[in-house]
């Protein structure tokens, strides 16, 4: 039957191709014998590296935008080429001196007590490899044409660079789950395995991936490759009857009906999703506008982009998360630098009241859009009451200030984001928010005490740990009492392993992957 090995499902799928195994660091290039001539080599490469890496980010979007926003910020920083350039002076060439330079700031990375920057290794990997090839002229795999890319982890500019339009499939010895290469892979719909362990993966000519099962099979025999015909059958088949849900309403098997939304992340998704999929926009991210190392966006940038999700839900309902940045997603000159922790510093709510002059503008902005369809306010990261009563008076301060000056708005509802488990805990003391959205993600990460993207621990940032089940059941029902709308925005939604739980807890409000609406649907027929 070929070998069986057991992984993490990271990303559903299933698919049979020849192994293709992700390349390492470029070979050693000849080197000229002249500092002068190598420092140019270097900074040609990282001009190239940079020039390329902007090229995709216009190509883009969302969270795909923010990690190449992150390493163009880092190749443009000269502190980060400074020990590089000293090393060339002394007689080294130029990519002995880069990979020396840059695997000193991974080795600190990587000792970090800090998730956060053990996870941003891996990018300074990726910057350090892309900037060799250059300097080697060593080409990167373009694409996968139809092949399993097999390694020990994948680099998000690798997968964004890799041309996925014959098919393909990511096996990996390690990665994550919860990183972002698998919400990548989940939003293009490429099957994906991680945590495979030092396996015969290497040695395999041919493998079956299945995302689903968290399943690879290494040179399948004709009894694996016979099932996998049937299971790729069975498979199509379901697909053919989500797709008859697409443009139904989302009801359960008793005609109840569930409010089914989607998240979006920039503007270009619209482009591809028809409104009649869906009930209205659970969760736009606002941070797509604030780019790491680029001016902050003015207000009639910010309205004029509001104003278009507006416009593309034709009247159905659209909830605009306010900044959410810091954590993993820092931005030059709004986010704090040289945190111990991030993810629990100043990000979401925090960082924008310490910013008044920037969270001013974002609400400006909001009240004006308004008037253009339902649009609801959604505040991240809130942990205390006083959070959202400063919120709700910067929003009243912004709309009379636009109402004195004559230009048309109105006041949204301003709800919260449930993710800090001291609201999940004692949602009554929110009870002046006008709607609670249940952000699973960073949820599940604080009541386990485990990052989502750490390969280590993800086995335990399981967001069907019955404790994040409970608090959510807790918060539906406050909800439920007290009159107050509450639905989940986080990938949990997405998943059909957790839908009885959302149910069971109350839940009739969920917000999904755009690529999962059919699915979801099919899902909520059947219970």
């Amino acid at each position: 039957m070929g070998t069986e090995i057991r992984g993490i499902a990271a990303s559903d799928g299933l698919y049979l191709g020849p192994v293709r195994h992700l390349s390492g660091q470029a070979a050693q290039r000849a080197g000229s014998g002249y500092p002068h001539t190598e420092r140019e080599a270097l900074k040609d490469a990282l001009a190239l590296s940079i020039a390329e890496l902007s090229d995709l980010m216009a190509r883009v979007d969302g969270e795909a935008q923010d990690i190449l926003g992150f390493q163009v910020a880092m190749l443009e920083d000269d502190a980060l080429s400074a020990p590089a350039l000293m090393a060339i002076d002394s007689g080294v060439v130029a990519d002995q001196a880069w990979a020396a330079a840059l695997n000193s700031e991974i080795a600190g990375y990587e000792a970090s007590d800090d998730d956060y920057f053990r996870a941003r290794a891996a990018d300074l990997k990726d910057m350090r490899d892309r900037v060799l090839r250059h300097l080697s002229g060593a080409e990167a795999v373009q694409s996968a044409e139809g092949a399993v890319l097999v390694g020990e982890d994948i680099a998000p500019t690798a997968f964004l660079e890799t041309d996925w339009s014959k098919g393909g499939a990511i096996a990996l010895g390690g990665g994550s789950a919860t990183s972002h290469v698998a919400m990548l892979a989940r939003a293009r719909g490429i099957a994906m395995v991680v945590g495979l362990g030092a396996t015969v993966l290497h040695e395999a000519a041919t493998l079956i991936v299945d995302g689903t099962k968290g399943v690879v099979i290494a040179d399948p025999d004709t009894d694996a490759l016979s099932r996998h015909a049937e299971d790729f059958a069975k498979l199509r088949d379901a697909q053919a009857i989500e797709n008859q849900f697409r443009l139904l309403p989302a009801r359960r098997n008793d005609g109840s009906r569930i409010e089914l939304l989607v998240n979006v992340a920039g503007i270009e998704e619209l482009d591809h999703l028809d409104v009649k999929t869906c009930d209205g926009i659970g969760l736009m991210r606002s941070e797509f506008l604030f780019r790491d190392g680029a001016p902050l966006p003015g207000e009639d940038e910010q309205y004029s982009a509001y104003k278009r999700f507006l416009e593309w839900a034709e009247g159905r309902p659209v909830t605009i998360r306010t900044l959410d940045i810091g954590g993993d997603k820092p931005v030059r000159g709004l986010t704090p630098e040289g945190e111990s922790n991030p993810f629990l510093g100043l990000r979401g709510v925090r960082l924008t009241l310490a910013r008044e002059d920037v969270f001013r503008m974002q609400l400006r902005a909001l009240a004006r859009a308004s008037v253009h369809g339902r649009l609801k306010v959604m505040i991240p990261m809130v942990t205390v009451p006083d959070e959202l009563v400063r919120s709700a008076a910067l929003l009243a301060s912004c709309v009379a200030e636009l109402q004195a000056e004559g230009i048309a708005c109105s006041r949204p509802p301003l709800g919260i984001m449930v993710e800090v488990p001291a609201v999940a805990v004692t949602p009554e003391l929110f009870a002046d928010a006008a709607f609670f959205s249940i952000g699973s993600n960073d949820l599940t990460q604080y009541v386990t005490a485990s990052s989502r993207d750490d390969g280590r621990v993800a086995a335990l940032n399981d967001c069907g740990h019955p404790a994040v089940g409970r608090l959510i059941a807790s918060v539906a029902r406050f909800g439920r009492e007290n009159g107050i709308p509450v639905s989940l925005c986080g990938d949990m939604a997405s998943d059909v392993r957790h839908l009885k739980t959302l149910l069971d807890a109350g839940l009739t409000s969920l917000s999904v992957a755009p690529s999962r609406v059919a699915r979801i649907k099919a899902a909520l027929a059947e219970m």
